[in-house]
Parts: structure tokens; C-alpha cells; sequence
């Protein structure tokens, strides 16, 4: 059997979980660590060098697809982008943070005392 679980007792070997990349030693019979859902493999480590360089084969592959993947995520974000800045301009309502505004509005203030001024000067 090539499988094993976590606690299963087991002979003499070299067991592999690929989930933590583990590699367990068994010199006599024992018991593999872990509980029931870690999963081991018995495999000589002959056999891992041996896979070693259809691994790296396999990356050598699909490295051209994970390269054209990365490009059409990166338009689809640049795209997004782009709609998502023209819907904050049209949902935006004018607050720019930059700004502090400290001396408020006098532009305004002075021309309506202005208009006062004039106003009364008109009634009298």
C-alpha cells in the first residue's frame, strides 16, 4: 500500500505527506505522527530524485501559460480599473481630503455684506 494516514502503524521506510512537504524516517515499525486526515506516501527517496526532474519538466511546461495568465489578469485589472475610477468620478461629491478649508468662505461673506451695504445705503 502506498497511502498512509497519519497513526497508522507502518513498516520500516521513508513515508512523504505532501501537504507539510515532510519527509518521515522510519527505522523499525512505528507509527506515523499526525492524526487521520495527514497523508502520507511511501516512496524511497531514489524515487523522489528520480521525479525531481519531471517535476521541474512540468514547471519548465506550463511556465509559458502561468506567464499569458498573469498578462490577462493584469488587463482585466487595468480594464477594472478604469470603469471603477469613471464610476467613483460620477458617484464622487467633491470632498478632496487634501484641502482643509480652515479659513472658510470669506469670498462669498464679503460679498453678501457688500450687497448689505449698498442695500442700505439705497434706503436711505
Amino acid at each position: 500500500m502506498l497511502k498512509h494516514n497519519g497513526g497508522d502503524r507502518v513498516g520500516k521506510g521513508t513515508y512523504w505527506s505532501l501537504n507539510t512537504l515532510a519527509r518521515i524516517d522510519i527505522t523499525e515499525e512505528g507509527t506515523l505522527p499526525g492524526d487521520g486526515k495527514e497523508a502520507y506516501y511511501r516512496m524511497p527517496a531514489a524515487a523522489i530524485i528520480v521525479l525531481a526532474p519531471v517535476l521541474g519538466l512540468l514547471y519548465a511546461a506550463f511556465l509559458p501559460f502561468i506567464g499569458i495568465a498573469m498578462l490577462v489578469k493584469l488587463v482585466a485589472q487595468k480594464a477594472g480599473g478604469g470603469v471603477m475610477e469613471m464610476v467613483h468620478g460620477s458617484a464622487s461629491f467633491g470632498w478632496r481630503p487634501s484641502e482643509s478649508y480652515l479659513s472658510g468662505k470669506k469670498k462669498e461673506a464679503k460679498k453678501d455684506e457688500a450687497s448689505k451695504d449698498t442695500e442700505d445705503k439705497d434706503k436711505s
